[in-house]
Order: C-alpha cells, then structure tokens, then sequence
C-alpha cells in the first residue's frame, strides 16, 4: 500500500471520507456548541420568557374575565334590586298621597261639620233673638193696650214691673240685654 492510498480518501457515493471532512465535522460540532451555548440557550429562555408572559396575560385575562362577570352579576342584582326599590317607593309615595287624600277629605268632612254646628248655633241665637224681640214688641202692645184699658199712662218703674210679669207669664226664655 502506499502512501496514495492513505492520504487519498474513501468514497461513499457523494461523501468522501478524509481529513477535510473531519475537520469539516469538528468545526460543525464546535459551531453546534457555540450556537447551542450563545444563540439556543437566550432564543429558548427569550422563548420561555414569552411563554410564561403569553400564559400570565391568558391568566390575568382569565381572571379579569371571571371579576368582570362578577361584577355583572352584581350589578343585576343590583338592577333588581333597584327595580324592586323603585317600586316598594312608588308604592311607599302612593299609600302617603292616598292617606294624605283621606286626611284632607277628614278635615274637609270636619270643617263641614264645624260650620253646620256653627250654623245651627247661629239660627238658635237669631230665634232667640226673634222671640225676645218679639217679646218686646207684645210687651209694648200689652202696655199700650193696659194703658188704654186703664186710660192712664203708666210712670217707668210700672212699666218695667207690667213688661216683667207679662214675659215671665208668657214664656221660660229670659230677658237678653
């Protein structure tokens, strides 16, 4: 064998086994380990990084969702719960007008009553009245027929005692002044 056949290379069909390829594969492996040291090693933790944020984002919009319907639901309560309020007020304000409406036909009712009374009060003052006056005048008749009768004039004093007598015979109503 010489020294051709070692230098010289085997051949596999396209690839050709000598020092060249070796050092071809040496550099590739070299080149693989820096990458892997200075290129895959930040691009997979930058890779991881986003990962972990994408997941966090999902998470916190998770969880943003899940307060949001939270707060709906609450807020449907609440609605409810005003509608209802609204209402009990409406009702509340109806019953106060309904009762303020019956107060007020009480005082009307009242008043009415006060002024029948006082109506009935004020004919009975103005019949009484009318039967004293009425009394005075017959008393005045009486005096003017005694007079005649007795054809003298009767002096004050005999014409109080005459109109006394005749009003105590006549009737129980007293004298007014």
């Amino acid at each position: 064998m010489s020294i051709d056949m070692v230098t010289s290379s085997l051949r596999f069909g396209l690839v050709e086994l000598n020092w060249t390829f070796v050092f071809q594969l040496i550099n590739t492996l070299i080149l693989f380990l820096i990458l892997k040291k200075f290129l895959f090693g930040p691009v997979t933790s930058f890779m991881k990084k986003r990962e972990d944020e994408i997941k966090n984002q999902i998470q916190a919009a998770k969880n943003l969702d899940e307060d949001a319907q939270k707060l709906k639901a609450e807020y449907e309560l609440k609605l409810t719960h005003a509608d209802d309020e609204g209402k009990e007020i409406i009702k509340k304000y109806t019953q106060r007008a309904e009762n303020r409406a019956f107060e007020i036909v009480k005082t009307a009712e009242a008043e009415v009553d006060t002024m029948k009374l006082n109506a009935h009060r004020e004919l009975e003052r103005e019949r009484v009245k009318a039967v004293n006056e009425l009394k005075g005048q017959i008393s005045e008749l009486t005096i003017l027929a005694a007079s005649k009768v007795v054809e003298k004039d009767l002096n004050e004093a005999d014409h109080k005692e005459l109109i006394n007598k005749f009003i105590s015979e006549v009737g129980e109503t007293q004298w007014q002044n």
